[in-house]
């Protein structure tokens, strides 16, 4: 039985290095074009902004500094009520700039909730001639291909939604920890190559950059048919598929950069909110969840009663600890590539059993908050 669990894991191992591994390979990498467009279509850019005066100048200041002709971008940061300086830090901007403007959102109508709804404030007040709307976080700083390089990739591909992964910057000790295991979860769990297929009804985004044909945006009714999604990023991306239009996501690493949380407290807040959605749904958050919090402790536990029963002369158990050593370092070994991918320190490639063990309990009391619908974002509650 021991023998038959330390294959088990190995081959469990295995499988999902191969597997991650090959959706690195479904996600293309989006390079920088440096060679200006010619003749470039307008681009409205909506940034939606609550509490994010301390990311702002970062952000703002990358986009007035594309390398696109300034008379086709139209830059509008939209405050969402925001209690911080916000709205003092876009002004100051604003000033500097005639490409952009910042409005501040009317209060949030009932069965709203607060992102859909500064998108499509942002989109009403943007050019309605534009052939482009962007959508980008706050907390994203671009390079200056950034716009140029993503209209060229969606015209070229005939795409009526680009979205991008940005390179994650990570801080604290809590983003190293977690959000690689979370990445990683996510590489074990889509198949991008059915996700990324015009065939497929199945869809994948990222709401930190997406860069959508006017046309398309408003022939499904904008964030307004989306205006209660929690993730209204996959569902706004899942309507445009829906009726006929191609969605794409790219790696944008080498264009832009975000850092999601800043510690602790918002990681927490933020998985919470959204965990439910990126893992497909109740159930599958569910089984995910039991996964993670006893999957790593299996394989850290294998190894050492596998030694403890070779030290002590049993045949068998020095046959399965092979197996279960390479199962164990294989995971150790991937998890230590992907801390020092991040720019963290290796060992927390070791610890990766804790991250995942975290990553659980949010995926629990996600669904908690789900169940009681009793979702909590920047000081709102939704319903």
């Amino acid at each position: 039985m021991e023998l038959a669990l330390s294959y088990g894991w190995m081959i469990l191992v295995l499988w999902l290095i191969l597997r991650a591994h090959g959706q690195r390979g479904l996600l293309p990498v989006l390079y920088p074009v440096s060679i200006p467009i010619r003749d470039p279509p307008s681009v409205s850019i909506i940034v939606p902004a609550r509490n994010e005066g301390h990311n702002l100048p970062r952000c703002l200041h990358s986009l007035l500094h594309q390398n696109y002709r300034q008379d086709r971008l139209n830059l509008i940061v939209v405050d969402d009520n925001s209690t911080d300086d916000t709205f003092a830090v876009g002004c100051s901007f604003a000033g500097r700039s005639r490409s952009l403007k910042i409005i501040r959102c009317p209060p949030l109508p009932p069965r709203w909730c607060g992102k859909p709804h500064a998108c499509w404030i942002g989109a009403r007040m943007s050019r309605l001639d534009d052939e482009w709307v962007c959508f980008m976080d706050a907390d994203v700083q671009a390079g200056p291909e950034l716009i140029g390089s993503a209209v060229t990739a969606a015209r070229s591909q005939q795409l009526a939604l680009l979205s991008l992964a940005p390179r994650q910057r990570l801080g604290s000790f809590s983003e190293r920890l977690i959000i690689p295991c979370g990445l990683f979860l996510m590489a074990f769990r889509q198949d991008l190559e059915t996700v990324q297929s015009p065939h497929s009804n199945q869809v994948t985004a990222n709401g930190q950059f997406m860069l959508v044909q006017r046309h398309a945006y408003e022939f499904v009714g904008g964030h307004a048919a989306v205006h209660d999604a929690v993730c209204e990023d996959l569902e706004l991306a899942r309507l445009i598929k829906k009726a006929g239009g191609r969605v794409l996501l790219e790696d944008g690493k080498l264009l832009l950069a975000a850092r999601m949380y800043t510690g602790w407290k918002s990681l927490w807040m933020g998985f919470s909110k959204n965990a439910v959605e990126m893992l497909g749904g109740r159930a599958a958050a569910f089984v995910t969840a039991l996964l993670v919090l006893l999957l790593p402790p299996a394989g850290l536990l294998l190894p050492t009663i596998d030694g403890v029963g070779c030290a002590s002369g049993h045949a068998a158990d020095c046959v399965a600890l092979v197996p279960a050593l390479a199962g164990t370092a294989a995971a150790t070994g991937l998890h230590i590539a992907g801390a020092l991918y991040f720019r963290a320190p290796f060992w927390y490639g070791l610890i990766f059993p804790l991250g995942y063990a975290v990553g659980g309990c949010l995926a629990f009391e996600s669904l908690r908050r789900h169940w009681r619908s009793n979702i909590i974002w920047k000081g709102r509650s939704y319903p």
